[in-house]
């Protein structure tokens, strides 16, 4: 066992990209995974990481032993996740990365029922725009908009959310109610920037069919969808927003949605989330519970 506690603090020290971010996933302190890796690399009678001030490298031989030891921790990880669950209800932790809007206005919801549900399930809830590593960060299960998938990840598509275009009745009766998206080159608009990759995202229409994009100048850029929405509420612009964001202000008149009904020749195109996970490996009996409990959770009508 001392051996496999050795192997796996130099796995996860690589694939967290140092031994203090390894051991953090192991749960033991840094000094006590650095001495598993040098009692690792003397029973094997050679170098496996080159330690510098600034990163954490593999030799020749390190990289050898990286490719065929890292399956084998993995397989045990998972052959421990199905032995405890097949003896009884999922447990253990569950740790979920999601975008920041999705995870505040969808999940925190149904999140508490779930865990009363399975009491033996402890979840660790990670909300962040920016890119989620399912490796160095431990996660089982990440909820992403389709803007953020990254190549190498399982995906399920899991909803299709309406996007509203909306501005506050004070912004509308200042600035005139745009009827047609081209009207926006003309109002102050509040856009989004991905911190993924900097870019800004998009005012997308399906007009007759085709996609269309209008030329809009953004008067308010911010890489935070809620922040857009209390500018909008505010009176500061239009703001391109999804349906679980602002229904409630709509509702209460805060906010009023733009093109609605849409006319069929620019309906705006909808906001598709994805469950994913690493590879096929990760559904454990945990991960499809929380599966299952979130199809059934998300609204078919927004």
């Amino acid at each position: 066992m001392d051996t496999l506690r050795s192997i796996e603090s130099f796995v996860k020290a690589v694939q967290a990209g140092s031994i203090a971010a390894g051991a953090r996933l192991q749960g033991i302190t840094a000094a006590a995974a650095s001495q598993n890796i040098q009692r690792l690399e003397k029973s094997l009678g050679a170098r496996l990481l080159v330690r510098t001030t600034r990163k954490l490298a593999m030799t020749e031989s390190g990289e050898l032993y990286y490719a065929e030891v890292q399956p084998v921790i993995e397989a045990l990880a998972r052959a421990q996740s199905v032995i405890t669950e097949f003896h009884g209800q999922p447990q253990g932790r569950l740790k979920i990365g999601s975008s920041v809007a999705f995870g505040r206005h969808v999940l925190m919801p149904l999140i508490p029922a779930f865990t009363r549900h399975f009491p033996k399930v402890s979840i660790e809830l990670v909300l962040s725009d920016h890119s989620l590593d399912h490796v160095t960060q431990d996660i089982d299960i990440s909820i992403r908009f389709k803007q953020q998938l990254e190549p190498g990840l399982v995906a399920r598509k899991i909803a299709s959310v309406p996007v509203l275009f909306c501005a506050s009745p004070d912004y509308l009766l200042r600035k005139g109610t745009p009827s047609q998206p081209e009207q926006l080159s003309e109002h102050d608009c509040l856009m989004f920037r991905v911190p993924v990759d900097g870019r800004l995202l998009s005012w997308e229409f399906n007009r007759n069919g085709l996609h269309y994009v209008p030329e809009i100048t953004p008067s308010m850029i911010c890489n935070d969808i809620d922040s857009l929405h209390r500018l909008a509420v505010e009176g500061a612009g239009i703001a391109r927003l999804a349906a679980f964001v602002a229904n409630e202000d709509i509702q209460r008149g805060s906010l009023v949605s733009l093109f609605q009904p849409a006319p069929a020749s620019s309906a705006s195109l909808p906001l598709e989330f994805y469950a994913c996970f690493r590879d096929r490996h990760a559904m454990t009996n945990k991960v499809r519970a929380f599966m299952d409990y979130l199809l059934k959770g998300i609204p078919d009508v927004w």
